[in-house]
Parts: C-alpha cells; sequence; structure tokens
C-alpha cells in the first residue's frame, strides 16, 4: 500500500468547509473514472470524490467535460475542482492551485514471472531493457543506464511483446499501466513486476492531484483534510485494494 501522507504531521480541521462542490472529470480515465457495462460512472476518483465529501458534510455533485475542457470549464466557473489525474505543472499553475497528490505514478520493471526473483534492478549489465520510444522512462533510462542496452519500440504493446517473445529481458514502463496489464486477460499470468517503485523527483515525483481556481486557496486546503481524512479513515485503502488489484507500489 502507498501512504503519501506523513504520519507525523497535523492537519487542523479548516474553519470553513465547503457545504457543496461541484466536481469536474472526464469519463474516458479508467480506472479513475469511467463508465460501467450499464453506463454507470465509476472510478477511483468517483469513490475518492464521494468520500472525501461525506468526511467534509458536504454535497458533491460530478459534471462529465471533455478532458481538454476541464481547465476552460473551471476557470469559467462550471465547477469548483478538478478530478481528473492532472498534475501541478508549471504550466498550469498560473490559473490554478493544487490540493497535495493523492496518487503517485512510479515506473516499474516488468519480467517474465520466472525471472521475478533472480531480476535485480540494481545490477542491469547484460539486460535487455524494453522502453517506449520518446517516454520519460526512455530518457530517465538513457540519463541513468548509459551501459544498458535498451530495445526502443513504438507503443507498450510492443514493449511488452518484445519481453514476452524473448527479445527482451524487462520492460520499463508506466507501473500503473504494466499492474493494469497484468490484471488482464491478455497477461494470463505471464509477468510479474520486479524491483521497487521508482519515483526520482525531476522524473517520476509528479502525482495526481485535485485542481481548483487560483482564487480560492481555502477550498484547496479543505480538499487536502479531506484527502488526509480518507487515509486515516481507511477509505483511501479500501479504495485502492478495489481498484487496483495489483498494486503498482
Amino acid at each position: 500500500m502507498p501512504n503519501f501522507w506523513d504520519p507525523r504531521a497535523v492537519q487542523d480541521r479548516p474553519k470553513d468547509l465547503p457545504e457543496k462542490i461541484q466536481f469536474l472529470a472526464s469519463d474516458d480515465f479508467p480506472p479513475f473514472v469511467f463508465r460501467d457495462t450499464d453506463g454507470r460512472l465509476t472510478g477511483f476518483n468517483v469513490d475518492l470524490a464521494r468520500a472525501m465529501c461525506q468526511d467534509m458534510g458536504a454535497s458533491c455533485a460530478l459534471k462529465i467535460v471533455p478532458f481538454d475542457d476541464l481547465v476552460p470549464s473551471l476557470v469559467a466557473g462550471e465547477g469548483d475542482a478538478i478530478i481528473a489525474g492532472l498534475a501541478a505543472t508549471t504550466a498550469l499553475n498560473g490559473d490554478l492551485t493544487f490540493t497535495q497528490d493523492y496518487m503517485k505514478l512510479p515506473a516499474r520493471f516488468m519480467v517474465r514471472a520466472g525471472d521475478r526473483e533472480s531480476f535485480d534492478e540494481t545490477h542491469l549489465t547484460g539486460q535487455r531493457i524494453a522502453v517506449v520510444a520518446g517516454t520519460r522512462h526512455e530518457r530517465f533510462a538513457l540519463a541513468f543506464w548509459p551501459d544498458v542496452p535498451l530495445r526502443t519500440y513504438p507503443s507498450p504493446e510492443r514493449a511488452r511483446e518484445a519481453l514476452l517473445s524473448g527479445d527482451a529481458d524487462a520492460v520499463f514502463d508506466s507501473g500503473l499501466a504494466l499492474a493494469t496489464w497484468l490484471g488482464s486477460e491478455d497477461a494470463n499470468d505471464c509477468c510479474a513486476l520486479a524491483g521497487g517503485p521508482w519515483l526520482e523527483p525531476g522524473h517520476f515525483d509528479e502525482g495526481l492531484s485535485i485542481a481548483v481556481r487560483k482564487t480560492e486557496p481555502e477550498l484547496a486546503e479543505a480538499l487536502t483534510y479531506a484527502l488526509r481524512k480518507t487515509a486515516t479513515n481507511g477509505t483511501y485503502r479500501e479504495l485502492y485494494l478495489r481498484y487496483f488489484p495489483i498494486s503498482f507500489f
């Protein structure tokens, strides 16, 4: 289980908690926000937002808009907060302020199941590592493992195929994407994550957070408080295990 909250830190309950919140999200971001087979909205972010509102005693609604329209919709006052996988990037900081991260997205290695115990991420000499071309995972590997033979592929699917065929010894990619694939029928118990999560600053340290308008830092504070509450009362753990049965940490 990941833990993004310092247990020694104390955060007082904000004096003014919101009475209602209109969240904005897109519905094509499984397993965070998506529609089930009956067309109902579900996902980690949906249930997390609901739990936060319960902890704050606030009424909440979720409005679905296309991903590219999320920030303009928030700035225009069509909602109060975006819960849709945004990271607090410099490009967005002019209009928005953010809560503390509620999810990090580490990089991970994936190997064939029989190689999991013998794989040593601290000794990669001779290992053929598959990466997706043009990604931060390729850039990280080139910078930190210059002597390791990289195999670059145009897509995650091709990188995984290289592992399965024996053309690569490991795949270095998004832990979330790898864990999601491992839980699919396509994986057929072929492979496993190996080594620890990579969260190096400047590469994989930007996580998912909730965005609000720059003029409403009090709302960001209230939402951060509610996020911490979900962690301390066990709700976050329950949701993580429900939506990510194969942990990417």
